[in-house]
């Protein structure tokens, strides 16, 4: 490392910071690793050895023109597990859309390797609004968002999505504007064919069906105030969906909770993890 090829070819920017038990952390949608690298550290320092990745299209990852569906980005997640040699006592962390490929390695690999699974500011169990999940986020705005992202991603990111992310307005500044800045220009280092690729990955996957495969300790963690992923049509529906899980909400967080709250969900990850 720090790159690994996947099993259809696909270099993946690979960082894996410390010694002990694996961590394997999956970022959220438009992001790379970076975005983890207060948790990885935290992590690192506390005797884990944490491995976070740029997803397939992101960050320094290789832009394929296909495999954006959960079921390739699960796989990217095996070959990671199993190229890094963390396929065996592993416990797996997904933020937001990172959540999705979490649930989808239990279902589809058996959680194999997993001894524990967290969900934090996740996208599981299902983001689309439907006649059978009415807490869900309209169709509409997914299509606003991919219409932002064409017209001017830019500007889309810089004024709309990454704001609305760490939970910036006329009157709420939880984060600096050169953490807004940094978090554009991570989210540029992305292909426009991944980042809308994803984002209808995320808008229109299912992951109900893969609860039942949750057979390990899993911990939720979502911000209440979290305006991107409702926590009702997510986390809470997750944790009724898993059983003898560990849901964890924090007051007012928004979405981009893992730098609003970086030390408070350090420590709860630390804390789960030594269980």
């Amino acid at each position: 490392m720090p790159y690994i090829k996947t099993r259809d070819g696909t270099d993946l920017y690979v960082k894996d910071w410390g010694a002990g038990r694996p961590v394997i952390l999956t970022h959220g949608w438009p992001l790379n690793a970076d975005s983890w690298d207060a948790q990885a550290m935290a992590l690192a320092d506390a005797g884990f050895r944490a491995i976070a990745y740029d997803r397939r299209g992101f960050g320094r990852s290789g832009q394929p023109w296909s495999g954006y569906d959960y079921d390739t980005l699960a796989d990217d997640l095996a070959d990671v597990m199993e190229a890094a040699g963390a396929d065996s006592d592993a416990t797996i962390v997904g933020f937001s859309m990172g959540g999705g490929e979490i649930a989808r390695y239990m279902s589809r690999h058996g959680g194999k390797g997993v001894i524990a699974a967290g969900l934090v500011a996740s996208v599981v169990p299902y983001m689309l609004k439907t006649d059978d999940n009415t807490d869900g986020v309209p169709d509409d705005t997914f299509a606003q968002m991919r219409q932002g992202l064409v017209e001017d991603r830019p500007k889309f990111l810089r004024h709309t999505f990454i704001p609305g992310f760490y939970g910036v307005g006329t009157f709420s500044h939880p984060v600096s504007d050169d953490v807004v800045e940094w978090s554009v220009g991570m989210a540029l280092l992305a292909g426009l064919k991944s980042t809308l690729a994803c984002l209808d990955a995320f808008a229109y996957t299912d992951f109900r069906p893969d609860l039942a495969a949750f057979r390990v300790p899993t911990l939720i963690v979502h911000g209440t105030g979290d305006a991107t992923v409702p926590i009702d049509t997510s986390a809470r529906a997750a944790a009724v969906g898993i059983p003898g899980s560990q849901l964890v909400e924090y007051d007012g967080a928004p979405h981009g909770l893992n730098v609003t709250h970086s030390d408070r969900l350090s420590q709860d990850l630390i804390t789960f993890l030594g269980r």
